[in-house]
């Protein structure tokens, strides 16, 4: 009697969790239809524009013709898995840059036209034929879009990279999660979320400024891994003939007395000392008071167009100066 009782227990208590995570997913589905809400956004991202990558050091890739509506913009990828419009493997008289990066590269929550990557290339194509193909993919480290590059940008035939470098881009590459089918429910992605927040504020873990700063010291695997990946593309590159930049990108929460500033000099140390020419961004936005009016969304730090367009008029001459001193004449 005591053993029915208890799976009599077991299964009202199984079926109220279900019937309220029902509820709840279908109360946050209706919500997030009117309103946008960034960590469901980026669920989608990954469960409708992203799929599995076989190189265990790129982790995940887009999915090759494939389009969403995210933050309330669209978001069409390409036949070769990225956010831009159908480019030739063959060369043409154009000089061709590709762009890595993550989330901030790829334009998250931005007009594809409005995109830094977008305003560059219209600008250089005012004194010469210029094609800039953009290899963004959002949750991607340096180690990630390096052996991106490696694996579908060479067949470009570039003749200039420029890797768009943020302040977690020393995280270690992801491993797949057994828990990622858990990412098609809203209601779970949107409590896990708040839960991360309350423990957050509660100091059950680190800020995220104690957080990105600690992925900087010497031995911490991810910076160690992006280091590596920085030389891997500095020795292809010299090879192939191809230049290379890195410009270093602000994190948009705090601009004036900028929290990151010695790390931003880490990554800048490094690459000046390995031949790799560098620029950090983050001063050209130091003046900036009000670091909310460059977000795309309240609850959403990523660059909006106002933003990309300030990226773009801090990072063109730089990108230009690698076009002059490209190695050779061209890719070869």
């Amino acid at each position: 009697m005591r053993a029915n009782d208890l799976a009599m227990g077991v299964l009202t208590t199984a079926i109220s969790l279900g019937a309220v995570l029902a509820i709840s997913e279908i109360t946050i589905r209706v919500y997030a239809h009117w309103w946008l809400i960034y960590d469901l956004e980026m669920s989608r991202y990954a469960m409708e524009i992203k799929t599995e990558s076989p190189n265990p050091r790129i982790g995940h890739v887009h999915k090759p013709n494939t389009e969403a509506r995210l933050m309330g913009v669209p978001v069409k990828i390409n036949s070769d898995g990225f956010r831009d419009r159908e480019y030739p493997i063959e060369r043409n008289a154009s000089h061709r840059i590709i762009f890595l990066g993550d989330s901030l590269t790829f334009g998250w929550g931005v007009e594809k036209s409005k995109t830094f990557e977008e305003i560059i290339e219209a600008k250089l194509n005012e004194t010469v034929p210029t094609e800039i193909i953009n290899f963004g993919t959002g949750n991607y480290n340096t180690e990630q879009e390096v052996n991106l590059f490696l694996e579908k940008g060479l067949k470009y035939q570039p003749d200039e990279v420029v890797v768009f470098y943020f302040i977690n881009d020393a995280e270690p590459t992801p491993r797949k999660s057994n828990w990622e089918v858990l990412g098609r429910l809203r209601a779970v992605t949107f409590f896990w979320s708040r839960i991360k927040s309350t423990l957050t504020n509660l100091g059950g873990n680190k800020d995220f400024h104690e957080y990105y700063a600690g992925l900087y010291s010497d031995r911490q695997p991810g910076w160690m891994a992006a280091k590596a990946a920085f030389l891997e593309l500095r020795d292809v590159c010299l090879k192939k003939g191809i230049a290379l930049r890195v410009i270093l990108l602000p994190e948009l929460h705090v601009l004036q007395n900028y929290p990151f500033a010695a790390e931003h000099q880490k990554v800048l140390a490094f690459c000046r000392e390995n031949g790799i020419e560098a620029r950090d961004l983050a001063p050209f936005f130091s003046g900036e008071k009000n670091p909310r009016r460059l977000w795309v969304a309240p609850d959403d730090a990523h660059p909006n167009e106002v933003a990309h367009a300030l990226i773009a008029k801090d990072s063109l001459d730089f990108v230009i100066e690698g076009s002059k001193e490209r190695v050779g004449g061209g890719a070869n």
